[in-house]
């Protein structure tokens, strides 16, 4: 890579190497050259000079360099691994802190082993509001921590979050293992504790913020956070333009996808990429809810009623403007959807391996073509980065205006961030902000995100006592309880909306004055209610959201409902944005336990912990699944409620009927529905199909054969279970030929041809399968029983053959008679 991490002016080129576990490197993939740019070692990807994608796995934070000069004259090789200390370096500019006691105490001095100043940073006050800041000056990839107590003091931190940022807003917390990571801390001042991050993250700002110290002393910190250099171009999206990849010959068609981008948005809706063709083929990636869906269709199958299309949904709560990572590897009709190191494995539904394209792939929206598909669909607003689509570097040929995107709206090359300062709530908080008391007109309003269906969300008190209001979130209703005290008590009770307890931002309007009051959620006008009850009103001082201060929840003031426990952001009280950066500062307005600037919800259902389709609910806590009519229980719908077989049915003391069985117990496949068939000797498992009765059957010819399709009530899956533990399997097949000729004549086959048919097909399907014993190529299907009737011309032939392979007859062979 030129201009970029060379030494002494010479150019460096970056060749991938392979990576043992311990970090190391142990010989060169090929004699090509890549480029590799940090972002890319990060996720793994490579752009080869043929454009054909390669991936590098289980040595994410691993690259190695080398000097092509120096590579001349010696064959030794520069390897580096993403540790290098990111800030003993930096300057004392680069620190901020919550509080310091005094200017020798200051952030600047919270460099590990170094002893400046008092030795290190302590807050003015030792509690959970105080928090240590570096800022490393642009983006990083970190891929380790280190902390160190005050030098030779009573003062250290035993344990402490991370938090990171692109802009020193918005904070993301570290997790690990689906939860917000505590990390270990010290046990003494002197002492260097490190943790390797389980995954990396890239952040240009790190805040690491103690939860509990030494008794004995105070917060005392030095840190250092180790990493190395991360770069990548990045497009920002106005929710207007879309960006074409066009190609070269019009059409593209292709049996092998690898597509490869990092997005962040505030925007729960919007279409990320889309392709499409006029053959009825499409790919689709979008966000629906702020989870991520990808649709696919390689084409429909003509012969009969499955269909191409095929959908999958991954992830939550992907609207939270943090980047995430998507990668979609494309083998045929397997397909790799890989999701913030999350990957879902699966195929598509359909016959066929190619996806046929036209014209073009876009990315951030569908242009408008007139179809309801691309109107209906919004454009995506927000960042992408690193955008690669089959080795092509999408985001670099737009930076350096190689594409032309659409006429409408914007494309820019910096992320713009949104102006929203989100406030995270658990079940002790409580956040204050002052009013414009004595006002005849209330109007507050809110946006909020929670997993619990009841929550405190707002609480006021009207000016000289005339009553209060309380907002609260009532099995996953928002209901407003207005209290007047005027010459008697009396209440105004409103609600509205349903299911708000989804983990979607939901906005809340209410206004109330005299003799009216309104509720509105989501912006929906025409669903708001109103009431015209008698009603005076006048503010008061002070508004509390998501909880109550203690000493005002007495009998006087009591609220109905608990805590809020969830995020809320853009709010407003008396027509005015709250400021809640002067709420941290405590000026004006007070909090307890709140996270301003960061909302830390977590989707405990996903991945979905419940198994066999039973259906994830949560609260804030802790997950529960629904497993009813999947045949299962337990807490994750884990035990099977059938038994394994008919033999076990009939142990029960059972007769013969229908019952539903499950062949590998509380494995991946689900219950069917068989036959038992209890006989004196033996056990017999019926799965049923759709042509259990006779079906006519076009006329045979050489060129033309009949294609008759079964569909069993079981998978094939399914199918290899229940046969796998048989002893013996059969398949009953009956020709009904009336006035039909027995013999064949020149030129025209008669019965004795479609027959043989049938023989020469199960014999050369007994040499491709032998997974079935009983079917081999000494037990070929055998006429039972042939009976001829000169009246009625009719020939009945009973063929004994085995189940298994008679399926594959019906879903691959496809013999026609």
């Amino acid at each position: 890579m030129r201009g970029r991490g060379s030494a002494g002016g010479q150019p460096w080129t970056r060749k991938l190497e392979r990576c043992d576990q311990s970090g190391g490197c142990c010989g060169p993939l090929g004699t090509s050259d890549f480029i590799l740019s940090d972002q890319e070692q990060e996720s793994g990807y490579l752009e080869h000079s043929s454009h054909l994608p390669i991936y590098v796995s289980k040595c994410p934070l691993v690259y190695c360099v080398q000097n092509h000069r120096k590579a001349r004259e010696e064959t030794g090789r520069l390897c580096k691994k993403c540790d290098e200390p990111l800030v003993s370096g930096l300057p004392h500019v680069a620190f901020s802190s919550s509080s310091s006691m005094s200017g020798s105490y200051s952030p600047g001095y919270a460099k590990i082993n170094k002893r400046g100043g008092a030795g290190g940073w302590s807050p003015s006050d030792s509690d959970h509001y105080q928090w240590l800041q570096v800022d490393f000056g642009n983006r990083k990839q970190i891929s380790a921590i280190a902390t160190q107590g005050r030098y030779s003091s009573s003062d250290w931190v035993t344990q402490y979050r991370m938090l990171y940022s692109d802009t020193g807003r918005n904070w993301k917390p570290y997790h690990q293992d689906g939860n917000i990571w505590a990390f270990p801390g010290n046990i003494n001042s002197d002492g260097v504790v490190r943790h390797d991050l389980q995954h990396a993250v890239i952040a240009r700002y790190v805040r690491v913020v103690p939860l509990d110290w030494n008794g004995e002393g105070r917060i005392g910190l030095r840190i250092e956070v180790y990493g190395c250099a991360y770069w990548a171009d990045v497009i920002n999206f106005d929710g207007h333009v879309v960006l074409p990849y066009r190609f070269r010959n019009k059409k593209m068609k292709t049996l092998k996808d690898v597509i490869a981008l990092k997005f962040k948005t505030s925007e729960s809706e919007g279409v990320i990429l889309h392709g499409e063709g006029q053959q009825g083929d499409y790919i689709t990636l979008e966000l629906k809810k702020a989870k991520l869906v990808f649709s696919l269709n390689l084409g429909s199958n003509q012969l009969g009623p499955i269909y191409g299309h095929t959908s999958v949904t991954t992830g939550s709560l992907l609207d939270d403007h943090h980047w995430h990572s998507v990668v979609i590897e494309r083998q045929g009709r397997s397909i790799n959807l890989t999701l913030d190191r999350g990957v879902q494995h699966f195929r598509t539904n359909g016959e066929f391996d190619y996806l046929d394209l036209d014209y073009e792939i876009t990315f951030g929206g569908i242009p408008f073509s007139g179809k309801p598909s691309s109107s209906s669909r919004k454009n995506f607003k927000g960042c992408m980065e690193s955008i690669n689509y089959n080795g092509i570097n999408i985001t670099d040929l737009a930076r350096r205006k190689k594409l032309e995107p659409s006429n409408v709206g914007n494309l820019s090359f910096s992320c713009v961030e949104p102006y929203t300062v989100p406030v995270f709530f658990n079940a002790t908080s409580y956040l204050e902000v002052p009013g414009r008391p004595n006002q005849d007109l209330l109007s507050v309003s809110f946006q909020f995100r929670t997993w619990n269906p009841n929550g405190l969300l707002l609480f006021s008190q009207f000016a000289d006592n005339l009553g209060t209001v309380e907002i609260d979130l009532t099995e996953s209703k928002v209901a407003v309880h207005i209290n007047v005290t005027q010459t008697k008590m009396t209440q105004t009770d409103i609600s509205s909306g349903s299911g708000l307890n989804d983990g979607q931002w939901h906005e809340v309007r209410f206004l109330a004055k005299e003799n009216f009051a309104i509720l509105t959620i989501d912006g929906d006008e025409a669903s708001a209610v109103r009431t015209n009850s008698p009603l005076q009103v006048k503010t008061g001082e002070k508004y509390f959201f998501g909880g109550f201060l203690n000493q005002m929840n007495n009998s006087s003031h009591s609220v109905l409902q608990p805590s809020f426990q969830g995020c809320m952001q853009l709010v407003q009280v008396d027509d005015q944005l709250v400021n809640l950066y002067e709420v941290a500062q405590r000026r004006p307005g007070s909090f307890a336990n709140v996270s301003i600037d960061m909302c830390a919800i977590i989707d405990r259902c996903v991945p979905n912990h419940c198994e066999h389709g039973g259906k994830c609910s949560q609260t804030w806590h802790s997950f529960q699944c629904a497993c009813e009519e999947t045949g299962y229980s337990g807490a994750t719908c884990h035990n099977s409620i059938y038994e394994p077989s008919c033999e076990a049915y009939k142990h029960l003391g059972q007769t013969s009927n229908y019952y539903w069985i499950d062949p590998d117990g509380s494995g991946p496949l689900g219950p069917l529905k068989v036959y038992c068939n209890m006989t004196e000797d033996k056990v017999w498992t019926i799965v049923s199909h759709d042509l259990q009765m006779q079906t006519t059957v076009v006329g045979y010819s050489p060129e033309k054969y009949s294609v008759t399709q079964l569909v069993y009530s079981a998978s094939m899956d399914q199918i290899n279970a229940v046969t796998s533990s048989a002893e013996h399997c059969e398949q009953y097949v009956s020709y009904f030929c009336k006035m039909s000729r027995l013999l064949n004549t020149p030129g025209r086959p008669g019965w004795s041809d479609i027959f043989n048919y049938c023989l020469s097909w199960c014999l050369e399907l007994a040499k491709q399968s032998n997974r079935c014993a009983l079917f081999s190529y000494r037990s070929v299907p055998k006429v039972s029983s042939v009976v001829f009737n000169e009246k009625l011309k009719r020939v009945r032939i009973r063929a004994l053959c085995c189940l298994q392979s008679f399926i594959h007859l019906s879903q691959e062979v496809r013999p026609n008679f």
